[in-house]
């Protein structure tokens, strides 16, 4: 900056002065200007500045680049005050931020892309712009390749239906039961219920052809036999078709939401062995779910001690303890895993406790590994399991050491199989890469704008596309080309008349010309060995 004193004195003629790219470079020239070798480098600058740690870049651009010695003292203008705190400790300027030096920056950014040669201001909103993305995903520690986010939806949306399917079958009950109450008593279970109020729909029209469709819905031919009793003898109250229809329109609803939850089901079950697989194998789909969605993340849960896991659920408890000086919670959400149940009643806080450790240990292992496996996690149920039969019979489990050394060994031993696999896999599709380079060499090949490959080949008859190209990939090229050719063929056969009907009749009676004469002239032994060879050879 030039003539700083004047500068300093006259603040609002600098303001005035910042929009104006001819002023503003009469007061403004570039001494230096350092672009960063990669995105990853400037993401790693803005990351030290944000905390206030001057960077190796920066400090080596700053001691090129300043001029040293001299009678007048170089000051060093900078905006935030903790990263000019932390450069003036490490090198020892003189610093001035705030005042003149915010405007005199905010003019520097504005007209940058005029001050650098070669640099548009379109290419430096586009490297600002990825810069900002990737500096708030790092920032909200955002991981792309998890999708722990998707488990925490879908376990709330599991919550939900089941509160949901619940209310809407209590409501089918108390709706069918004006007309048919005897059959809440037979058939207790609500989606059971609600098949059987759609498939009867009025009690008076069940006869015993309906006893099979019955059947088939309860699974119990003496509960089928019940409902058509009791459907003959009903104290229920006669009921329209209007009724009727929309009574059995909600009972729909009802059974496609029942089926949906257990879509919803499999799907977090799929979910949960992609993300979490030890955590899955050691407590379970749901649980492990629910531990996920508490904690906001499987990060977040894996940073977690074991005593807070063991009491993750049970806040309210908790506190509530603390305050009136009572008995702590011993368990929270994973007193619905198996374990805590199976236990006595004086052993079910020492499992809660050790179930919790062994659940830290499974997250932390799902949350930092490379390559999922389960195998951890059905280790450390094991070791769950031993420990239950320890409280009950006393038998000694194994140690911790043992028992996972054998586990380091078989996640090994998983490890280099799957990388076995996708190796194989990329070799597959190098080849499958390589024999389409090489079917498509001399024909016209075009990439459309789904990135769809069609690939042209040049025919007697003109350009033929082949769409499914994975198909003739498999094939050599000599043999896919031929059957193209040979399809080529028939097609113009059929143009001309001769359909391949005509031309299997033509072959028909030409064989049968040829019998005869092959019955007068009898087979010598030395033509039956060529034809013994020649199906050897074809073999």
């Amino acid at each position: 900056v030039k003539e700083v004193e004047e500068i300093g004195m006259l603040l609002p003629q600098v303001e005035d002065c910042v929009l104006n790219i001819g002023k503003f470079n009469g007061m403004v020239s570039l001494a230096a200007f350092f672009p960063f070798k990669s995105a990853q480098a400037a993401l790693e600058n803005i990351n030290a500045i944000s905390e206030g740690v001057v960077h190796a870049d920066l400090k080596l651009f700053l001691e090129t680049n300043l001029p040293i010695g001299g009678k007048k003292k170089a000051t060093l203008g900078v905006s935030d005050a903790k990263i000019g705190a932390a450069l003036q400790e490490e090198l020892g300027l003189s610093i001035q931020t705030g005042g003149v030096v915010a405007e005199i920056l905010r003019g520097v950014r504005l007209h940058f892309h005029s001050l650098v040669k070669g640099l548009t201001a379109q290419a430096a909103s586009k490297a600002q712009l990825g810069l900002g993305h990737s500096y708030s995903r790092a920032k909200v520690k955002f991981n792309v390749n998890r999708a722990d986010n998707m488990i925490i939806q879908s376990i709330a949306l599991l919550d939900q239906l089941d509160k949901d399917i619940n209310t809407f079958s209590m409501r089918v009950r108390e709706w069918y039961g004006y007309h048919f109450p005897e059959l809440i008593r037979i058939v207790p279970d609500n989606s059971t219920y609600c098949r059987l109020a759609q498939l009867i729909g009025n009690r008076k029209e069940l006869s015993e052809e309906s006893l099979e469709a019955l059947e088939e819905v309860v699974m119990d031919g003496a509960k089928a036999q019940a409902i058509l009793e009791a459907s003959r003898s009903s104290m229920g109250m006669d009921i329209s078709p209007i009724d009727l229809i929309n009574i059995e329109r909600f009972s729909n609803r009802v059974v496609s939401l029942a089926a949906y939850r257990l879509e919803l089901q499999e799907y977090l079950r799929s979910k949960m062995s992609q993300v979490a697989p030890n955590l899955a194998a050691l407590i379970g789909d749901v649980v492990g779910a629910r531990l996920i969605s508490h904690a906001g993340s499987l990060t977040n849960l894996a940073k977690y001690p074991a005593s807070t896991v063991q009491i993750l659920g049970a806040e309210k408890a908790l506190f509530r303890a603390l305050k009136t000086r009572g008995n702590t919670p011993k368990y929270g959400l994973i007193f619905h895993s198996t374990f805590i149940g199976r236990a006595a009643a004086k052993n079910k806080g020492r499992i809660s406790r050790y179930l919790a450790n062994k659940c830290t240990i499974a997250s932390r292992i799902d949350a930092f590994s490379e390559l999922p496996t389960c195998v951890f996690g059905d280790k450390l149920r094991d070791q769950v399991e031993e420990r239950l039969s320890f409280y009950e019979t006393g038998e000694a489990p194994r140690k911790n050491l043992d028992v996972m050394k054998e586990a380091v060994i078989q996640a090994g031993e998983e490890a280099a199989q799957i990388k076995i696999k996708m190796e194989k896999k990329e070799k597959k599709r190098r080849k499958r890469e390589k024999k389409l380079a090489s079917l498509s060499t001399g024909d016209d090949e075009v990439e459309d704008a789904n990135g769809k490959v069609e690939v042209y080949l040049s025919l007697p008859r003109g350009p033929v596309l082949i769409t499914e190209v994975k198909a003739v990939v498999k094939k050599k090229k000599k043999k896919a080309a031929d059957e193209v050719v040979k399809m080529e063929e028939e097609a113009l056969a059929e143009e001309n008349g001769d359909t391949p009907a005509k031309k299997k009749k033509k072959r028909k009676s030409e064989a049968m010309d040829v019998e005869p004469e092959a019955e007068e002239a009898p087979e010598t032994p030395q033509t039956e060995k060529k034809k013994k060879k020649k199906k050897k050879e074809a073999e």
